[in-house]
């Protein structure tokens, strides 16, 4: 029997290890596929201080020079494609499209920032004295801390290393301690481009140890994270004695509303796209589906076909809609979601149990109808391939109830009304909106959420400037 490989941290441009090391499991065999280290404060502490004497002359270096490194980057994903969208399919039982995309997009996201080197800019501004200028200069923010998901662990460690990197702020980056090893990876396989020590480094442990101390650590200017309300919570805990910027992307409860006018089969498709993509563990899935009454029971039959339709099972197998969820822990919960969803009075159209395929944690693709507008299923965030679906017949009320949820990422809608799309969009109160299409957004985009779904965000020209700060200068001649 072979070992388990080992994979790395990275502090200071060295190799290190630990005396402990996390298990990182195969969702879909249950086998252990590699391990990672498991540090502490302590090591947060050096990478931390490594990324702080690295920090000045990084930032004096020009963004046309920093960019080189963004696109050697984007260069070593593309030369190791295919074993790095195999880890990321064995580390979460993504399906192996989906992870080939993540890989790819992941390689243009840095391509996409390096070219921002020669764009992103200040401002000069008029002054009330005609021999005064006034400059308003944008410097980097400092030394930046970089918080991962398990669900898109690789795409979203270049929204947080590419944007830092390339406006001069030297970067710790913590991946998640459930899908470390893909990035673990990456930073092996990028240690021969030349990136000065300290400028990019990679420690992984637990949120509540490791996660905290990169937090309250003296030396971070800011923190980036991606994750749970409860982890938002906490790191706005840690970070409030600092008064540090904290940048916060923290789930969402997505609405899809479908007009009367809808197409009906693009609404299916995108409503299950949205729905069932990666077994519904996605931040910006639709979550909750209103359809009009004139409607709703063509749209339930082909919906309920479209979701009995969907081939669950081996990632590496094609034709796969989703494979196993991330974990037990995932699984039961979305079990127990739904078991108080039924005993709260809503109906199980098709699916409501777990899936039993012999190995993995398999949930059915689910609709459930008629559930309350305060139910649980409703109002929290499943993170499965459950989907309540509820009928409306007027437009005010429906708003109403797609801007009743304590989140605010993503919602949808479909009609072939123009007036009525851009209504909508007026009325709803999310940082996104998709209009005839499944929820996902572009890179060139900015994906920021209202309410408990966070603070700042991520992508595009905004995106960017999350790492800068600005100085007025006032200079008078």
């Amino acid at each position: 029997m072979s070992a388990v490989p080992k994979y790395p941290n990275f502090i200071d441009g060295q190799a290190v290890s630990g005396e402990d090391w996390i298990e990182v499991e195969n969702p879909y065999t249950g086998q252990i596929i590699g391990l990672a280290p498991k540090l502490g404060a302590d090591a947060a502490d050096r990478a931390l201080a490594a990324a702080k004497a690295a920090q000045p002359a990084w930032a004096k270096r020009a963004p046309a020079d920093r960019a080189t490194y963004l696109a050697k980057c984007a260069q070593v994903i593309r030369e190791n494609r295919d074993e790095l969208a195999k880890l990321l399919m064995a580390e979460q039982a993504k399906v192996w499209p989906l992870a080939q995309v993540e890989i790819d997009v992941t390689a243009t996201y840095f391509d996409y920032y390096a070219g921002w080197a020669r764009i992103y800019e200040g401002e000069i501004i008029n002054s009330d004295d005609p021999q005064e200028n006034i400059f308003l200069f944008v410097k980097p923010i400092g030394v930046a801390v970089g918080i991962c998901p398990w669900n898109f662990p690789f795409f979203v460690m270049a929204r947080k290393v590419a944007p830092s990197l390339l406006t001069g702020c030297a970067t710790v980056l913590k991946p998640s301690s459930t899908t470390p090893l893909s990035t673990l990876r990456f930073a092996e396989l990028i240690q021969d481009i030349g990136l000065p020590p300290g400028v990019l480094n990679f420690v992984s442990g637990g949120g509540g140890s490791l996660g905290a101390a990169l937090v309250r650590n003296p030396l971070s200017d800011i923190v980036s994270l991606t994750g749970s309300v409860e982890a938002g919570v906490e790191i706005i805990k840690d970070s409030a004695d600092k008064i540090m910027k904290t940048s916060l992307e923290l789930g969402g409860k997505a609405p899809a509303i479908v007009f009367p006018d809808a197409d009906l089969d693009l609404a299916v498709k995108g409503v299950t796209d949205s729905r069932l993509i990666f077994s519904g563990q996605v931040c910006n899935c639709a979550e909750r589906a209103y359809v009009h009454k004139d409607i709703y029971p063509e749209f339930m039959d082909k919906l309920k076909a479209a979701f009995e339709a969907a081939k669950i099972g081996d990632p590496a197998a094609p034709g796969m809609a989703y494979s196993s969820q991330v974990d037990k822990a995932q699984l039961e919960k979305i079990s127990a979601m739904v078991e108080r969803a039924v005993a709260a009075g809503a109906e199980v159209v098709t699916g409501g149990k777990p899936a039993d395929l012999g190995q993995g944690y398999f949930y059915e693709p689910t609709i459930l109808a008629g559930a309350a507008q305060d139910s649980e299923i409703v109002q929290k965030e499943v993170f499965g391939p459950v989907l309540p679906v509820m009928q409306w017949d007027d437009y005010d009320q429906v708003i109403a109830d797609a801007n009743d949820c304590e989140y605010g990422l993503t919602s949808s809608v479909f009609t072939t009304n123009v007036s009525t799309s851009m209504q909508a969009i007026k009325d709803l109160n999310f940082g996104e909106t998709y209009v005839n299409r499944e929820h996902f957004e572009g890179i060139q985009g900015f994906h920021a959420g209202w309410r408990k779904s966070g603070i700042g965000g991520a992508d595009g020209k905004h995106g960017l400037y999350e790492y800068l700060q600005t100085q007025a200068a006032y200079i008078r001649y």
